[in-house]
């Protein structure tokens, strides 16, 4: 009787690759405390200011819902702060220590590479934003989102957007340590311009519209209009009715998450800068 001929091993998959990067990418994230303590307790540091924020801002727009602002724009800085910043902070580590280059001689793609990167950054960004949607359905009594669907529209094309800026921002990134630098005009832009720290509602109208262009501005807002119903102070305008003023920032969202997909594609750099 001949003996069975050994199995083939099994042709690894896109899947299997983004997964076996992932969990590299986990084991580095729990070793180093800063990377961790920015993507765990900082976000909910700034939670607390943004309440007060918010309520200043509801005295001046009438009709401000703080509670249901305050939970949707701390997703908006969880997303911020746990993809961005610390992707960023991640490229540019992997890319000097010559992890990315070496990567690339194995059987992945540049895409998978940097998406396997990041897979450890969006789950954690993703499970905080769950605990603050059930920890805000908890503890300040909101409705249900209006539209789901549009709430986790907002999480993906925010994740791909900051991914791919994190990307495009390690590139003029040289160290670790400047990496704070370089994040900190998006940071800014995103906190201030994008509906997060100061409602688009409380804005003059012209200041409003151009700070809806702004490349994060889109995506958190399908948060703000999936979760309340509506993209301004007025009342839920329910599940149906949400799709006509999601359809601008939904459109205008895929559109960015492409252009910095393409511009991540384009100048991110695989070798450390000289």
């Amino acid at each position: 009787m001949t003996a069975a001929a050994p199995a083939a091993p099994a042709t690894p998959t896109p899947l299997s690759r983004l997964l076996a990067l992932g969990r590299a990418e986990t084991t580095l994230l729990r070793r180093n405390r800063t990377a961790v303590f920015l993507a765990l307790v900082l976000p909910f540091a700034l939670v607390g200011s943004l309440r007060s924020i918010l309520r200043v801002a509801a005295e001046k727009t009438p009709g401000l819902d703080v509670n249901g602002n305050l939970v949707t724009s701390s997703m908006g800085i969880v997303l911020l702060v746990v993809v961005y910043t610390n992707l960023t902070t991640a490229y540019t580590a992997r890319r000097n220590e010559l992890v990315l280059k070496r990567l690339r001689t194995g059987e992945a793609a540049d895409g998978e590479i940097l998406l396997g990167t990041a897979v450890p950054s969006i789950a954690l960004a993703l499970l905080q934003c769950l605990l603050l949607a059930v920890g805000g359905a908890a503890l300040l009594d909101l409705r249900t989102p209006a539209n789901p669907l549009l709430v986790l529209a907002g999480l993906a094309l925010s994740a791909l957007l900051l991914t791919a800026l994190a990307a495009l921002s390690s590139a003029v990134t040289r160290t670790v340590e400047t990496a704070g630098i370089t994040t900190l005009p998006l940071m800014l832009a995103a906190q201030f311009g994008s509906g997060l720290m100061i409602p688009l509602e409380s804005m003059p109208d012209t200041v409003a519209n151009l700070c809806r262009l702004l490349p994060t501005t889109p995506a958190l807002q399908l948060l703000h209009i999936g979760w309340l119903g509506t993209d301004g102070t007025g009342p839920s305008a329910g599940f149906a009715g949400t799709w006509a003023p999601a359809a601008p920032p939904l459109l205008l969202a895929a559109a960015w998450a492409g252009a910095a997909a393409w511009g991540a594609r384009r100048w991110f750099r695989w070798e450390p800068r000289r």
